[in-house]
């Protein structure tokens, strides 16, 4: 069991609930997907820890209350499945609803929140989205406070499941028009994001590269 790192007093503590293995490219590149999240999200003076839940591996309970957050990676596996380990990550994403602490869920992570906190989620309709998509943000009570916020931004996307339901109480704050809910968000503690805000450009020409080596996907030729 991994015990929280010590931090001084008033620095922040962030968890990262990994729910992917590295891949060999990620692993080359960057030295595992925790530095691509560090590189993307963390700041001077904060503490994060890693928590591998797709092995097993989760936060103690008792130290829950040591973290000021909470990040749920992206995976290939479904959030609507069944595995131990996804039905005990969502035992967790409740605890961490009830106790208001603010987790940020990743396109898995965004689904299996929505899972969790009683919304519902699936196959895609459209089946799968890869690559650069523009979603355009809706105003909401999670949006107050970001007047700079632009009317629409770009992300990167690469998935094939989908939220269908937002929990109750849950505000959709972005769409797209493939994705009809590319962000929700509870409150001001709960944020689900579909699309890859961490990842970089040649992290996804890999991921493409593998999936269509696995045929995941297919390249359609257009005459």
């Amino acid at each position: 069991m991994k015990e929280p790192s010590p931090t001084k007093q008033g620095d922040k503590r962030y968890a990262l609930l990994m729910a992917a293995r590295d891949s060999d490219y990620v692993k080359k590149a960057y030295g595992g997907y925790f530095n691509v999240f560090l590189a993307a999200f963390a700041e001077q003076g904060e503490r994060w820890d890693l928590f591998r839940v797709v092995d097993g591996e989760f936060p103690d309970v008792d130290d829950l209350h040591c973290y000021d957050g909470f990040v749920v990676s992206g995976s290939p596996y479904d959030a609507y499945g069944n595995d131990k380990w996804i039905l005990k990550l969502c035992f967790l994403l409740q605890t961490l609803d009830s106790m208001k602490k603010k987790v940020l869920g990743i396109c898995f992570g965004h689904q299996v929140l929505c899972r969790a906190l009683g919304g519902k989620v699936g196959k895609a309709m459209t089946g799968w989205d890869i690559g650069l998509r523009r979603v355009k943000i809706v105003s909401g009570r999670f949006l107050e406070d970001l007047s700079q916020m632009p009317p629409s931004l770009s992300i990167i996307e690469c998935h094939q499941d989908e939220v269908w339901e937002v929990p109750s109480g849950a505000e959709v704050i972005a769409f797209s028009e493939k994705t009809g809910v590319e962000m929700f968000a509870i409150g001001d503690h709960i944020l689900g994001i579909q699309g890859h805000p961490e990842y970089t450009k040649d992290i996804l020409c890999s991921l493409i590269e593998r999936l269509l080596n696995n045929n995941c996907i297919e390249v359609i030729k257009i005459k």
